[in-house]
C-alpha cells in the first residue's frame, strides 16, 4: 500500500535516508547485542503486521553481488509469457464487466472488487512495457503501453518519465516519485492543509495514489523539454478516450452506468495502485494472478529489467540467497493498521509519527480509525 513501512530491503549506506527497517519507532540502543536486535525486529515484526523485518546488509555487500545471485533466466523476455499476461487481463477485465451487468444490487460490491482487481494488471502490463521488459519491439512496448493504461486515464509517457524518476531516487526524501512522507512544517503551515491530510493518510490512504495520478501527470511543467513532445502525445490519447470513450458509456447506460462500469472499478484499481512497494506482501492468490504478481516487487527495484512474470523465481533467488534481509509480510488488518494509523508524519529519529502523537485537536479520523480497525495478523 502506499506507506513504505520497511524501505527497500537493500538501502544502502551511500544513501542516508531513512533507515534500512523503516517502522514508526525509535531506534534500539546502539549498545544493544545482536541478540536483542534480532529479538527487537521480532517484536516489530509482530506488533506492526510483518511476518519478516530483514536484518541491514553487511556494508561490503553492493548491489551488483546481489543482481549477480540472480538466475539469468529470470531477465529472458518470453513473449508467450507476456501475451498469456494480456489474454488474463482482457478476459478477467471482460468477466469483470459482465458480472457488473448481471449481478443483483446486492453483489455489485463483488464484482466491483474483481473488475477493479482486474484492470490493474492492464497497468503492470503497461509497467513492463515502460521498463522495456515486456517485448523485444520497442515501438510495440509504446504501443501497447499507451492502449494498456487508457482505461484508467493514465497517460503512459508521462508516468513512464516519473517512474523512472522514483527507481533512480527510489526511497530518497523529496526526490522520490512515488513516495512522499508528510513533513511537520507542512501540516503546520495550513489548518486546511492538515485537515485534508488528516483524512487523506487516513480513512482515504487506499485512494491517495489519485492525488498522485493528478498531480505528477498531467502538468506540463513537472517535464523536461526533451520529454514534452511524448508527454503532450500520451495526454492527447488520453483526452481522446476520456472523450470518446465516456459518452459512448453514457449513451448506452446513462450517467449511473458511468459509475457503475467505470467509475467504481476505476477506484478499485486506485485501491491496489501501490501494491508495487518495496516490502513483499503476499495477498490472496486470484489477487496476486490478476495483477501479474506485481506485489512480489522487490526484484524490481533490484533490476527494473526482470519481466512481471519473472518476479515470483527472482524473488525465489533472493529468499534462498538474502533471505535473513528481506522485508516480508502477508496481507493482513495489523498491517493496514499501521499504514492508515502510524505511518503519517516523517521524522528523523523515529521515522514515522501519528498524527495524533502530535497532539493535533483535529486529529479524530486517526483516533477513530484506531478504536475500529481490526488488529490481528
Amino acid at each position: 500500500m502506499a506507506c513504505r513501512l520497511a524501505d527497500s530491503v537493500f538501502l544502502f549506506k551511500r544513501v542516508q535516508i531513512v533507515r534500512a527497517v523503516a517502522v514508526p519507532v525509535a531506534r534500539p540502543p546502539a549498545e544493544s547485542s545482536s541478540v536483542d536486535n534480532a529479538e527487537y525486529r521480532k517484536q516489530l515484526s509482530e506488533s506492526y503486521g510483518f511476518r519478516q523485518i530483514g536484518e541491514p546488509l553487511p556494508e561490503d555487500v553492493t548491489l551488483k553481488d546481489i543482481m549477480n545471485s540472480l538466475p539469468k533466466k529470470v531477465f529472458e523476455i518470453d513473449d508467450l509469457k507476456a501475451w498469456k499476461s494480456v489474454l488474463i487481463s482482457v478476459t478477467s477485465y471482460a468477466l469483470g464487466l459482465f458480472m457488473i451487468a448481471k449481478a443483483p444490487w446486492y453483489l455489485l460490491p463483488l464484482a466491483w472488487a474483481w473488475t477493479g482487481t482486474a484492470i490493474t494488471g492492464f497497468f503492470v502490463i503497461g509497467h513492463d512495457c515502460a521498463h522495456k521488459s515486456f517485448a523485444r519491439n520497442k515501438l510495440l512496448e509504446d504501443v501497447v503501453g499507451t492502449l494498456a493504461f487508457l482505461p484508467l486515464i493514465y497517460p503512459y509517457e508521462p508516468w513512464r518519465f516519473k517512474h523512472d524518476q522514483h527507481h533512480a531516487k527510489t526511497n530518497m526524501l523529496s526526490a522520490d516519485t512515488a513516495w512522499h512522507p508528510v513533513w511537520k512544517e507542512e501540516i503546520e503551515s495550513s489548518s486546511l492543509l492538515r485537515k485534508a491530510l488528516m483524512y487523506g493518510y487516513g480513512p482515504l490512504r487506499p485512494w491517495m495514489s489519485i492525488a498522485h495520478w493528478l498531480g505528477w501527470h498531467f502538468d506540463l511543467s513537472k517535464f523536461r523539454s526533451n520529454e514534452l513532445k511524448r508527454v503532450k502525445i500520451s495526454l492527447a490519447c488520453v483526452f481522446a478516450f476520456m472523450a470518446i470513450g465516456w459518452p459512448l458509456i453514457i449513451y448506452k447506460t446513462g450517467i449511473v452506468g458511468w459509475i457503475k462500469f467505470w467509475l467504481v472499478p476505476w477506484l478499485g484499481y486506485h485501491f491496489w495502485a501501490q501494491l508495487n512497494g518495496t516490502v513483499h506482501c503476499d495477498y490472496p492468490n486470484w489477487i496476486e494472478i490478476l495483477c501479474h504478481d506485481i506485489n512480489v516487487h522487490i526484484p524490481h527495484h533490484i533490476s527494473s529489467r526482470i519481466p512481471s512474470y519473472n518476479l515470483r523465481a527472482a524473488h525465489k533467488s533472493l529468499q534462498e540467497n538474502w533471505g535473513k534481509y528481506l522485508n516480508e509480510a502477508t496481507w493482513n488488518w495489523r498491517l493496514m493498521k499501521t499504514i492508515m494509523t502510524i505511518c503519517h508524519v516523517y521524522d528523523k529519529e523515529q521515522n514515522y509519527l501519528a498524527f495524533d502523537e502530535l497532539g493535533y485537536k483535529d486529529a479524530k479520523p486517526i483516533t477513530f480509525l484506531k478504536q475500529v480497525m481490526p488488529d490481528y495478523a
